[in-house]
């Protein structure tokens, strides 16, 4: 365990442990701090993510650091982390200092410039963005706003938006699911639980194609399996 702590040098071997087990702790680390900061960094998910970056970088460059320190601090943020979010969920004025409300850009074709200040936009950058969600037009923009977490929200005005089966009162066909059950040649055994069927039931499905050859098949919510992707040997054989 010379390798945990500080040392004059360190050897390639030990370098590699090190990296390792920063590795492992800092996944650990990751997962208690909940998805929402891997899906989406808002602002106390950001201190935290670059703090703790820092923290553990130094002691995988400097060898002369020991990885006990920094990891001691790593795990008083992340509880320091938690409890803010408790908070956050018992206290309101607490909740909008970390998760301040969505900042509106425009309303009802109107553009608030002021608020493109407080949201540190551009007009430019709102065009892009407008883009994006198929809005070239600010007029036809009944609502747009910039969530806390970056990312912009736009709904159309009801006379842009495309039509739905429900405004032309048509019946529409029922939601029908489709996931990957072979992936490269390996099978989804979870899925394939999950959907009440065997492996026997899977390779006669999939004929004449073999599982191994395989690359991806799929299968909907009415047990219909369809073969995406074959290997080239066995599309010759």
């Amino acid at each position: 365990m010379h390798f945990f702590k500080g040392q004059d040098s360190l050897t390639a071997i030990e370098w590699i442990l090190r990296s390792v087990v920063s590795f492992i702790f800092l996944t650990i680390s990751t997962k208690m701090m909940g998805q929402r900061t891997i899906s989406q960094l808002r602002f106390l998910d950001f201190v935290i993510a670059l703090t703790l970056g820092n923290i553990i970088a130094n002691p995988l460059s400097d060898e002369r650091l020991g990885l006990k320190g920094p990891m001691i601090t790593t795990v008083s943020l992340i509880l320091l982390y938690v409890i803010a979010i408790w908070l956050g969920l018992k206290i309101p004025k607490l909740k909008q200092f970390f998760e301040p409300p969505a900042t509106p850009l425009i309303v009802d074709g109107k553009l608030h410039y002021r608020s493109l200040s407080k949201a540190k936009l551009s007009i430019e950058h709102l065009y892009a963005e407008l883009r994006k969600s198929n809005a070239e037009d600010i007029t036809k923009v009944a609502f747009a706003a910039m969530e806390p977490g970056g990312t912009l929200s736009v709904f159309l005005k009801p006379a842009y938006q495309p039509v739905t089966p429900t405004d032309l009162k048509l019946s529409a066909p029922s939601f029908n699911l489709t996931r990957p059950i072979i992936t490269d040649g390996h099978t989804v055994h979870d899925l394939l639980q999950e959907i009440g069927k065997d492996q026997a039931w899977l390779e006669t499905e999939i004929r004449p194609h073999e599982l191994k050859n395989v690359i991806l098949a799929t299968v909907d919510n009415k047990m219909t399996v369809q073969v995406h992707l074959v290997r080239e040997s066995d599309k010759h054989s």
